[in-house]
């Protein structure tokens, strides 16, 4: 188990210095160094320390908070195929902070409105879901699916009155972008203590992953522990929305290929899902920012093309 974490760590902080140095302007090995102890151009200072290590936080706290939200819903429903993305819960989120915006809201209220979307959005799901008698995971995949697809029928509605002069940001947002994330360390906080509060739970997240019958003859409190996964999931998927926008299929992707890897245990799961989250959209937004340089991708883009192969791939195993 550590060992696995420690290899992720690695990765994870080589992804970082990889994207500290690459860009429209490439810092080498050494020039990053000098400005680490604090000498170097000041071009280089400037494009390290104002907008390179806060969008690359902001893109690790942002994969993190995406993959263990993945995880979460993954044990909740027992199928491998659960994704904020794909359920809808990135789509609510995106609409509440869509509202908040055009409300002209501060970023607390933008956050909170995300988190109301993403409750709703679960809610709605589950509920349609379940209907009168008890949901399958098909059929939940498939109301989370619909649910999203009324998620971005809204969030067309809402930018087809907003005033033209906001349209171009909010468009570039909802593809998903952290070229504008300058204050990274409150999803890095709340990503650090999602670890925290989820790894006491971690065994009976183990348990769960059998069945909720199988889960209550064996003591686990099955009701209180899928509230706790349905509000961390949504705060989770929320405070990522409003970091980077609506971005799509890593939820879907790290927890699966981690548990190809390391097995199906939650206690080494989660964190690794955090670190794998994190290094993955590090990797897509430095991909996306100098494969055509000095034009920037959104980043988005680069985890829907590896998110929908995927997907697909899964969806074809699952019959």
């Amino acid at each position: 188990m550590i060992r696995s974490l420690l290899c992720l760590g690695v990765a994870a902080l080589a992804a970082v210095l990889l994207a500290l140095a690459l860009g429209s302007v490439t810092i080498p090995p050494l020039g990053l160094l000098d400005v680490i102890q604090g000498e170097g151009s000041a071009l280089h200072r400037t494009l390290l320390w104002d907008l390179r290590l806060p969008r690359t936080l902001a893109a690790f706290a942002t994969g993190g908070l995406l993959a263990v939200a993945g995880a979460l819903m993954q044990v909740l429903l027992r199928n491998p195929l659960a994704d904020p993305y794909v359920l809808g819960l990135s789509g609510g989120a995106a609409v509440g902070a869509l509202l908040a915006m055009l409300a002209g809201m501060g970023t607390l209220l933008i956050s909170g409105s995300a988190f109301a979307g993403a409750m709703l959005a679960t809610v709605l799901v589950f509920g349609l879901a379940h209907g009168t008698g008890s949901w399958t995971p098909s059929r939940l995949l498939l109301t989370g699916v619909v649910v999203a697809a009324g998620w971005g029928a809204v969030i067309t509605l809402m930018l087809a009155i907003t005033p033209s002069y906001k349209l171009p940001g909010m468009l570039y947002w909802l593809m998903g972008d952290v070229s504008y994330a300058r204050t990274p360390w409150p999803p890095l906080i709340v990503l650090a203590l999602s670890i925290v509060l989820v790894l006491p739970l971690a065994r009976n997240l183990n348990v769960l992953a059998r069945g909720p019958m199988q889960a209550a003859a064996l003591g686990v409190a099955v009701r209180p522990l899928e509230w706790t996964i349905y509000i961390l999931a949504s705060l989770l998927t929320a405070t990522a929305v409003t970091t980077a926008g609506s971005i799509g299929f890593v939820g879907l992707i790290v927890p699966h290929m981690l548990r190809l890897v390391l097995g199906n245990d939650q206690r080494i799961i989660l964190p690794a899902c955090a670190l794998a989250g994190g290094t993955l959209l590090v990797l897509a937004d430095t991909l996306a920012r100098t494969v055509i340089a000095p034009e920037q991708l959104p980043v988005g883009v680069i985890t829907a093309l590896l998110g929908v192969p995927t997907f697909l791939y899964l969806l074809h195993r699952s019959r």
